[in-house]
């Protein structure tokens, strides 16, 4: 392929015309190098790889992809072509290479620090059941026409689509060409903050975006609430209607500053639509009125919490906004929907106890998880809660995050959750540093040996809540990703519970 097919003359500026420049693939990492490829330069938090210029001269590329800024040899002989930002153009180079997937697909993006995945899930469940042909990109699962979607190789590429929300525009572009081709015609993407900032997701023009909440998070990466916000506020300027929670208190600020038609969404009396007359059923779920423009009409869902209004009134929004019928939406809203790793049973009260993973791994959803527990346990019922805060993040919302557990859970496993390159005792000091009652907490490092405690321990009537995972299936330590699922782990402890065995010495 020639190169002028997919960087256009106004994005660059070289001394080489890029039409003479053939090449065979893209890539940003010198390992993946071989003759013919076209590198791009990215600049990191950790890493710069323009100053690699000289391995990616040697692996043979036949042009490079640079910022303005950096600084190069002068006497390098392959071409190089100057661009203002490589991460922003490389998103564009994977679209055209891919010949522009997401062309006459209807791309519904998601933003918000927690309900992403929900609301994500619940919107391709309803379309999927009116009959829709789509295709769902999320944190939890990728799937198309209820086929989960794998990469062609089980590479490091791999990894990289278990463990980011957005994918990387290696694999987001390519996984959208095949959508297509199958002939999806909607698509329901979560988008998170980084890939905003960073541009992975620039060449897409979404039909919806819609805006679930914003808290804390990420601090590590955008430095203050006022970078995250704004990096939310990048999905408005990509699509013609925004669907805003309206009860946010930064809601109003992101509609300040969107370009796009915004419609609110609220409970009680806020917004174009909202819900009202609130029932939370429990652990069965919840049922409200759902109120927009010239409706008014009953709706139901299975999944529970005070936070499902919220995700699942977004959802039934957006179908309606889609120009699906209201009561079809809401029909379809009723079928049960699993959302993996979202309040998700694994242990029924027939084990004598019962046993729920969820991914809340922010203060905020902590609070709301255990909130949304304690408004359906019965008298005399324990809450018992595993959970650790994840390495090389956020270490502001870790003492928190303890405080919150302490004063919503009667006994608190602290453990470790992706502990990354960071000591994971370090980081359980932290999460102890919001905590006073010694009683009502322990510490186990292991985490699998954490959530064996709490299932041989575990009292009649007990709901032990394994928090911050949700649906991943690994692990990630200083030595790498590998597998951990939880699912599995409680299943092995549930048996080794029926054999009479007992906890080992921490």
């Amino acid at each position: 392929m020639k190169l002028s097919q997919i960087l256009f003359h106004d994005e660059y500026t070289s001394d080489v015309d890029p039409k003479e420049i053939e090449f065979t693939h893209i890539v940003t990492h010198t390992a993946d190098l071989s003759r013919g490829a076209l590198f791009v330069c990215l600049r990191g938090i950790r890493y710069d790889s323009h100053t690699l210029i000289r391995l990616v001269e040697e692996g043979g590329a036949a042009a490079v992809i640079a910022e303005e800024s950096a600084i190069l040899p002068s006497d390098i002989s392959i071409p190089v072509f100057r661009v203002i930002n490589t991460r922003r153009t490389l998103a564009f180079l994977y679209s055209r290479y891919y010949e522009n997937p997401q062309d006459g697909l209807c791309i519904i993006g998601i933003t918000g620090t927690n309900g992403k995945t929900s609301t994500a899930t619940v919107l391709y469940s309803i379309l999927r059941t009116i009959g829709y042909k789509c295709a769902l990109i999320g944190t939890a699962e990728c799937l198309y026409n209820d086929a989960i979607y794998t990469l062609p190789t089980e590479s490091r590429g791999h990894d990289r689509l278990r463990t980011m929300t957005t994918p990387d525009p290696d694999i987001l572009f390519p996984m959208l060409r095949i959508m297509k081709d199958a002939g999806i015609t909607h698509v329901v993407m979560e988008v998170s903050s980084h890939a905003l900032a960073l541009d992975k997701v620039a060449p897409i023009s979404f039909a919806l975006g819609i805006f679930t909440n914003l808290s804390a998070e990420h601090m590590d990466f955008h430095c203050d609430m006022k970078n995250y916000m704004l990096a939310k506020a990048k999905l408005f300027s990509l699509c013609p209607v925004g669907i805003f929670n309206c009860d946010n208190e930064y809601t109003e600020d992101l509609i300040a500053g969107a370009t796009c038609r915004p419609l609110r969404v609220g409970v009680v009396w806020q917004g174009d639509f909202r819900a009202t007359d609130i029932e939370l059923r429990g652990a069965l779920g919840a049922s409200y009125s759902f109120n927009a423009p010239g409706v008014r009409l009953r709706v139901r869902t299975t999944l529970p919490g005070a936070f499902s209004v919220y995700n699942t009134l977004l959802a039934l929004t957006a179908a309606v906004e889609l120009g699906i019928s209201p009561i079809a939406a809401a029909d379809a809203l009723a079928t049960p929907i699993r959302v993996p790793g979202r309040m998700e049973r694994v242990l029924t009260g027939d084990a004598g106890f019962s046993v729920f993973i969820d991914y809340a791994h922010t203060e905020h959803a902590l609070k709301s998880l255990l909130t949304t527990v304690r408004s359906f346990r019965r008298s005399g019922e324990r809450i018992i809660l595993v959970f650790g805060c994840g390495g090389d993040r956020d270490r502001e919302k870790r003492a928190p995050m303890g405080r919150t557990a302490e004063e919503l859970a009667d006994l608190v496993i602290v453990t470790s959750d992706n502990p990354r390159t960071e000591d994971p005792d370090a980081i359980i000091r932290d999460i102890l540093s919001g905590m006073n009652d010694q009683s009502r907490h322990l510490v186990i490092r292991s985490r699998r040996r954490a959530i064996e405690h709490a299932i041989l321990t575990a009292k009649s009537g007990d709901i032990v809540i394994l928090a911050g995972k949700g649906h991943e299936t690994y692990e990630i330590t200083a030595s790498g990703v590998r597998q951990f699922d939880e699912r599995k782990i409680v299943k092995a402890a549930l048996e080794k519970r029926k054999k009479g065995d007992t906890v080992s010495e921490n």
